[in-house]
């Protein structure tokens, strides 16, 4: 196998082959006994991945996005979270007063990093578009599908989506 970066110039004969990993321990039942021994780790130069590595499964992230700002007209808030829920087909419920709102919703994502981002962007790209209130992001909490599933079943943390749509607080 070869792996080249759009553009590159070709290597030659001098090119590295590119070996696979053994799973290790962590898939201890997938893995022989003589394949958990650590093994030469060679890595692409392009890209810094590491050969025969597979790229993260998106996994869902459950967000809690916190605005706030100047006192608008309940009738625009509801209308413009309604646009946005239809804009964005996973968002599960909004609440809002004349002066915040709160919408949770699952995001699928790489890991945390890139479901904090999408979820920091998502007010300011659908401002206009939505034509929701100027205000600012003043909370957000992300967290694993697992956690948000525990901290229920533990009776505490924040409580189930229901009913979905968009409501007053």
């Amino acid at each position: 196998m070869r792996r080249v970066r759009p553009g590159a110039a070709s290597r030659g004969p001098a090119e590295r082959a590119l070996t696979s990993v053994a799973a290790g321990a962590t898939y201890a039942g997938d893995a022989r006994e003589d394949d958990r021994e650590p093994r030469a780790r060679e890595t692409d130069e392009g890209t810094g991945e590491t050969a025969g590595e597979q790229p993260q499964v998106p996994r869902l992230w459950h967000v809690t996005l916190s605005v706030s700002g100047a006192r608008t007209p309940l009738q625009e808030i509801r209308r413009g979270l309604e646009q946005l829920a239809h804009d964005h087909p996973f968002l599960l419920t909004s609440r809002y007063a004349h002066d915040h709102a709160e919408i949770r919703y699952w995001e699928e994502a790489r890991d945390l990093h890139d479901a904090a981002a999408v979820a920091l962007r998502l007010w300011g790209e659908h401002r206009q578009t939505a034509r929701l209130p100027p205000w600012e992001i003043v909370g957000l909490e992300v967290i694993d599908r697992d956690t948000y599933h525990q901290r229920i079943a533990e009776g505490y943390g924040p409580l189930p989506a229901t009913p979905v749509g968009v409501h007053p607080f």
